[in-house]
């Protein structure tokens, strides 16, 4: 009689079976610990941006355009003393300051534009005349600046104009970008749209000189 052969179904070990569920379980927590590590890195490089827009004033980084750096640099001319910059953003306008020979500071609340904005001033070679610091604007006392440049929006002129008379002396000028102070009148201004620029000479807006002659020993006499 021919024989019959029986097929013989083999059933996976057992141990393949645990090798299986455990390569499983190390992809599973290699892909969640790279999608939490993706997270953690874009919520630590996207929070210093999205912050002041959380801020009871909205101060947004809008980089300053050529024109604009021009605008403020010509109406730096003639000037001396030390300069900073409230909100300086990625530190263009401190660097070009610091090129035309200003010790020049930036404030700027977002740490990562502070770190570019060293970076920046390192690479053009001022960064001897440069610093940046972390820092809130309304935290800060500016009196000892002689130059002040501003760019701001209008919800906050107001509040800062009242802080920079405030603290500013006679012979300081402060430049005002993409909008103007609500009191002060400008002694000059250039450019046109969103690149226009303006002065304000304290002394002017003080009327520090009139307090001067009326205090002087020739006006007593």
């Amino acid at each position: 009689m021919p024989k019959v052969v029986a097929n013989e179904s083999h059933a996976p070990a057992p141990q393949d079976d645990c090798k299986g569920v455990s390569r499983g379980r190390s992809w599973g927590l290699l892909v969640t610990a790279g999608v939490g590590g993706t997270l953690v890195a874009l919520y630590a490089v996207v929070l210093p941006f999205v912050t002041p827009a959380l801020r009871r004033v909205c101060l947004p980084f809008v980089p300053a355009t050529s024109t604009q750096i021009q605008n403020v640099l010509r109406m730096l001319e003639n000037r001396s003393g030390s300069l900073v910059d409230i909100g300086s953003g990625d530190g263009r306008i401190v660097i070009a300051a610091a090129k035309m020979g200003f010790k020049a500071v930036g404030y700027e609340l977002n740490p990562w534009l502070v770190w570019y904005s060293r970076y920046r001033a390192w690479r053009d070679g001022v960064h001897h005349n440069t610093r940046f610091f972390i820092s809130d604007l309304w935290k800060v006392s500016f009196s000892h600046y002689t130059n002040v440049v501003v760019f701001g929006v209008p919800q906050m002129m107001p509040q800062l104009e009242k802080k920079l008379e405030e603290e500013l002396e006679c012979n300081a000028r402060i430049i005002a970008c993409r909008f103007p102070f609500p009191c002060w009148i400008p002694d000059h201004s250039t450019g046109e749209g969103i690149d226009t620029v303006w002065a304000y000479d304290l002394k002017h807006s003080r009327g520090c000189e009139t307090k001067r002659l009326e205090i002087s020993p020739e006006t007593k006499s």
